[in-house]
């Protein structure tokens, strides 16, 4: 990663256009008040707090003179017409759900800072030749139904109707069921939408750019990711009869393989990233041991055949610790998402936007997925970060300056310009 602190700006036309800080942060606060926790938020795809939000991104959207079209998967397009309605759309957001002790940056910035720069387009008398288009992407976060970057999945074909219509909630519901009370289960589909180019700013959500004094990252490529669902099956015991050395605990059995993962993704430092966030036993009884319990591992790293190593010696090292306890464990493939280079051009745009206007940033790599994942996938993609407070996220201290996030979003604005001309 190089970092570079360029002075001066351009002398076109638009170059003194800047979009509305305060605005922007008006919106971000207003925003928060929907789901808020404890200083962050918890809005889960789909619910009614989500519902909450759709319904006033959808009223900002309107007012600027947006039309709002809905898909199948319920992600939201809303678009500012060009000059050729036949060109292919800039499409540029996030999502607005949150993890359920989430912040309120993650995601939320990449729609608002979307529909500020259209705003500030508005308000300058600004037109383009290509439509833009500000999305909000459904379930990014994968907590109220899984998998994770439903919504984009399902855009770019990862994920079938069947796949889509038919996950189930917490509380048992159907996606499908979900999106049409809230009124967002559209009918439109992926063909629908003729898409040029696809810009998404986010937090960073980790330390980097704060550490090396940078306001812009430059996301040039995205690591890849293995999700595997771990079964680790016993038998169900008394705990104060069942002698230690003829027990089938399934929860022991687990522990051991949270630590040896944990030590494999150290062995594979500094890129690695080997976690467990999910377990669940399935009795609850203080006094019972556990016949099952379930985890998921989370894998990811910048090379597939590194990726591809992680996941085999995971499997091995599964079944090994099981049998210590004499479980067995059902290891089976959730999410593959192979690592991703964004495009070029779209890359060049950012840097060129950000050295014009004078902001310090630095090329990197996402550690984290994003809808810009799927994205670039099947259009010309990148992705612009901006710092977060100590790297925090999916926490409810997640916290970014409004000075960084004007920085951003003046970035995104003329990157997005020079794509819709």
């Amino acid at each position: 990663m190089s970092v570079s602190r360029p002075s001066g700006s351009g002398h076109n036309s638009l170059s003194e256009l800047r979009i509305d800080q305060e605005r922007l942060w008006r919106r971000h606060m207003e925003m928060a008040e929907i789901g808020a926790l404890d200083g962050g938020n918890c809005r889960l795809a789909m619910t009614p707090e989500d519902g909450r939000a759709r319904d006033l991104f959808r009223s900002w959207c309107e007012k600027a003179g947006l039309t709002v079209r809905i898909d199948r998967a319920g992600n939201m397009f809303a678009i500012r017409p060009g000059t050729d309605m036949t060109a292919p759309m800039i499409v540029t957001g996030s999502h607005l759900d949150t993890q359920p002790h989430g912040g309120r940056f993650d995601g939320i910035s990449g729609v608002l800072t979307a529909l500020e720069v259209v705003e500030t387009l508005n308000n300058a008398n600004v037109t383009t030749t290509a439509p833009i288009a500000v999305v909000n992407w459904t379930n990014e976060e994968g907590v109220q139904f899984a998998p994770g970057l439903m919504g984009s999945s399902w855009f770019v074909g990862r994920l079938s109707d069947d796949d889509v219509m038919g996950a189930l909630s917490r509380d048992g519901r159907t996606f499908e069921a979900a999106a049409r009370d809230l009124g967002y289960l559209g009918a439109e589909r992926p063909s629908d939408f003729a898409i040029g180019a696809y810009y998404e700013l986010h937090i960073e959500q980790g330390p980097i750019l704060e550490n090396s004094r940078c306001q812009i990252g430059v996301v040039e490529s995205v690591q890849g990711l293995r999700w595997l669902d771990v079964a680790v099956t016993g038998m169900d015991a008394h705990a104060g009869t069942t002698p230690m050395d003829q027990r089938q605990d399934s929860l022991q059995a687990s522990a051991r393989i949270l630590v040896a993962v944990n030590e494999l993704g150290r062995q594979f430092a500094p890129d690695a990233r080997v976690s467990v966030g999910y377990l669940k036993t399935h009795t609850d009884g203080a006094s019972t041991i556990a016949g099952r319990t379930d985890f998921v591992i989370d894998i990811r790293h910048p090379e597939t055949r590194v990726l591809d190593e992680l996941t085999e010696q995971c499997q091995r090292l599964c079944a090994r610790e099981a049998r210590t306890q004499n479980c067995t464990a059902d290891v089976t493939l959730r999410i593959s998402v192979e690592p991703g280079e964004f495009d070029r051009d779209c890359v060049a745009k950012v840097e060129t936007a950000a050295k014009a206007l004078g902001y310090p940033f630095m090329r990197m790599t996402s550690g984290a997925l994003h809808d810009a994942s799927n994205m670039t996938t099947i259009v010309p993609s990148v992705m612009v970060f901006v710092p977060c407070k100590d790297g925090i996220s999916h926490n409810v201290n997640e916290s970014a300056e409004p000075h960084d996030l004007a920085a951003g979003c003046n970035v995104l604005l003329r990157a997005v310009l020079a794509s819709a001309k």
